[in-house]
Formats: structure tokens, sequence, C-alpha cells
């Protein structure tokens, strides 16, 4: 059920972000939306290491984005129209009217304990290989890879955003 509600909250942040014209609208959505989707792989991986690494990677990427739209719409008007907000209103509430009611998406109590059993045992193996699999022989050169390219990516970043160049450069009076 919580999943249920995440994936539709993720759903709901993609209409909000085609909705909004304002670039700190968009960016604050990106970055709820990254939010929802790492507890989404968090809670069906049941691991949560991935998730948070997965979320400051994409955090640090947002921030510096933040920047350049800070510093290039630093003056524009935010306002959010009637219509929009009243749809954004309106649709959660009715999925909270959906979700409240236990009886709409609960299977029969056979299937039920049948599937909590398994769930039981396959919960026990997939969280003692969860980590294994990551750093496993035939995944290791991957791994190394990804942080090399992290690593890279981290210099590039660091250089692009040097204070005296580029568009983040300060103003002489």
């Amino acid at each position: 059920m919580f999943l249920m509600t995440i994936m539709f909250l993720s759903f709901m942040l993609n209409f909000i972000f085609m909705l909004s014209n304002h670039p700190m609208m968009m960016m604050f959505t990106i970055i709820l939306q990254t939010l929802m989707i790492c507890l989404l792989t968090g809670f069906i991986s049941q691991s949560f290491w991935f998730s948070y690494i997965l979320f400051l990677v994409f955090l640090g990427g947002m921030l510096v984005l933040f920047i350049y739209i800070t510093s290039l719409a630093s003056n524009e008007m935010f306002n959010i129209q009637i219509k929009h907000f009243v749809f954004l209103i309106i649709f959660p509430m009715t999925l909270f009217f959906f979700l409240i009611d236990p009886y709409l998406f609960t299977p029969s109590s056979t299937n039920n304990d049948m599937s909590m059993l398994m769930d039981n045992m396959t919960n026990y193996s997939e969280l003692d290989f969860s980590l294994n699999k990551l750093f496993n022989e035939s995944t290791n050169i991957i791994t190394l890879m990804l942080v090399l390219y992290l690593f890279l990516t981290l210099i590039m970043v660091v250089n692009i955003t040097s204070i005296f160049q580029g568009p983040l450069r300060q103003k002489k009076n």
C-alpha cells in the first residue's frame, strides 16, 4: 500500500512538473521526484544503501543546476494559477479516499497468508545477498568504473563552476 502511494505521488509530481513554468518550481519537483524514486528503490531492494548513494548523486547534480538557474532567472515572479492549484488539491484527496478503504485492494485471506510466508522466506536470502551482488567478482569492474566516472564528473563540475570565470562570475561594479 505504501509503495502504491509513493508511485502515485511520483505520478503527481510528473503532472506538477508539466504544469510548472517557473524554473525554481521545476527544480523543486525534480528534487521531490528523486526523493520518491529513492524511497521506492529502497523499499523494493530492502537495502537503502543504493538509494542513499543515488539520492546524493542526484542531489549534487541538482544543486549545481540550482546555482545556474538562480543566477540566470533570479528576478522572475512566482505565481500559481488557480485551476492548477484546484487540480492539485482534488486529485490527492480522491487518492486518499481510495486508499483509506481497506477492502479495496485486499486479496483473499488464503492468498495473503501464502504470500506472507513466501515473502518471509525470500526476504532473508535477498537481504543477505543484496550487497554481495554489487561487489561480486563479475560486477566489481563495473562498480570501479562507476566510482571513477563519478570522481571525474566531480572534478569537471569543480572546474566548470570556477568563481572567477563563466556564468557564475561576480560582476565588478
